[in-house]
């Protein structure tokens, strides 16, 4: 562990260095990359300087326990029954920080939510959802932009997809992909029966031009008019895009912005994130059972999570979390959820699984 602390407080001076040779300013895609490193390195050189100050203090405290002065004696075994603990503490934090990170956890993503099974029910939820993610977005000061929506005439939607735009947005939403399902009595419910409905969620990483190879004539490019809300600008012009990558299938889509030339470098971007996606899933199909081990990257069909209205209950079914908050986690208080996600998959990393 100490070999490799040394060798990123090493590549952290580096790059330190070389981001402060003017020349560098030339070369602004070339500065943006070793700021990227660098700030994914802060964390544990900071830590581990920490970690080396403690250590350093309790080898003088140690020297002083010799001393002939009988306070000074005293003095140095309080100060090291103060400062003893800190060293397992931060070891096992450097342990945690020295975990093999997710590339795309400084990416922002590419959500997807659409209603499944129970019909109108369903879409209702799609809605909530998707308010609940707005609502945790602005707790976590990111930005949304909806880039498409199919409403639905009960309320919420059959579908919609939208960016999520901020610091490390993937490392905390990636464990969202799969099937949410919600317990509660509809309002057109008229014997007070809780019913079941369930929404799936897709959220994909945005992805740069060099991660994906996309040949625009493997792709068709459709417009018509949007259907959605968005003013009569939007709804009597053919400003909406589809774009559908032959050689695969898949199609992206936007509709929400006024400027077709938006709407399809919007469209271009969604296909070269699902192209990013079907590539990572093949990948890990190949891997059998492992996948299925993963937090975050299992069957996207799999039931991840249940609400439970009456009960005011959540429960996150992959690592056996439930919290009796589901209003507050409504409102966009996820953390709680979050984190037992993370702390979860962490684990597991540091088990070698």
């Amino acid at each position: 562990m100490i070999d490799r602390l040394d060798r990123m407080v090493k590549r952290y001076n580096e790059i330190t260095e070389e981001l402060m040779n003017p020349d560098i300013l030339k070369h602004i895609s070339k500065m943006t990359e070793l700021s990227k490193e660098q700030r994914s390195l802060e964390a544990a050189v900071n830590l581990y300087a920490e970690y080396n100050e403690v250590l350093s203090t309790i080898s003088d405290l140690n020297e002083m326990l010799a001393d002939e002065d009988k306070e000074i004696v005293e003095m140095a075994h309080m100060e090291l029954e103060e400062i003893k603990h800190k060293v397992p503490e931060i070891e096992e934090e450097l342990k945690i920080l020295l975990v093999p990170k997710d590339p795309n956890d400084e990416k922002n993503v590419i959500i997807e939510i659409r209603g499944a099974a129970g019909g109108s029910e369903a879409n209702i939820f799609a809605g909530d959802l998707f308010r609940m993610y707005t609502k945790y977005a602005e707790l976590k000061h990111w930005s949304i932009e909806v880039i498409n929506s199919e409403d639905s005439g009960a309320g919420g939607f059959s579908q919609i997809e939208f960016t999520v735009s901020g610091s490390s947005v993937y490392a905390f939403l990636k464990y969202e992909s799969g099937g949410h399902r919600v317990q509660r009595v509809p309002q057109t419910e008229s014997q007070g029966r809780v019913h079941t409905s369930t929404a799936t969620v897709l959220v994909l990483p945005e992805v740069e031009d060099v991660e994906v190879e996309l040949n625009m004539s493997d792709v068709r490019i459709d417009t018509y008019r949007s259907s959605g809300a968005g003013g009569q600008s939007v709804n009597t012009t053919d400003s909406a895009v589809r774009v559908t990558h032959v050689p695969t299938g898949l199609i992206a889509t936007c509709q929400d912005g006024k400027s077709q030339h938006k709407n399809k470098d919007m469209a271009l971007k969604i296909l070269k994130a699902r192209l990013y996606d079907k590539i990572l899933q093949e990948r890990l199909d190949k891997e059998g059972d492992e996948r299925r081990s993963k937090i975050g990257t299992g069957d996207r069909s799999e039931k991840i999570r249940t609400y439970n209205y009456p009960q005011n209950r959540v429960t996150d079914h992959r690592v056996g979390f439930t919290l009796q908050q589901l209003d507050r986690v409504m409102e966009g208080k996820l953390e709680p959820v979050i984190e037992a996600l993370i702390s979860a998959d962490v684990k597991r990393k540091l088990e070698g699984k």
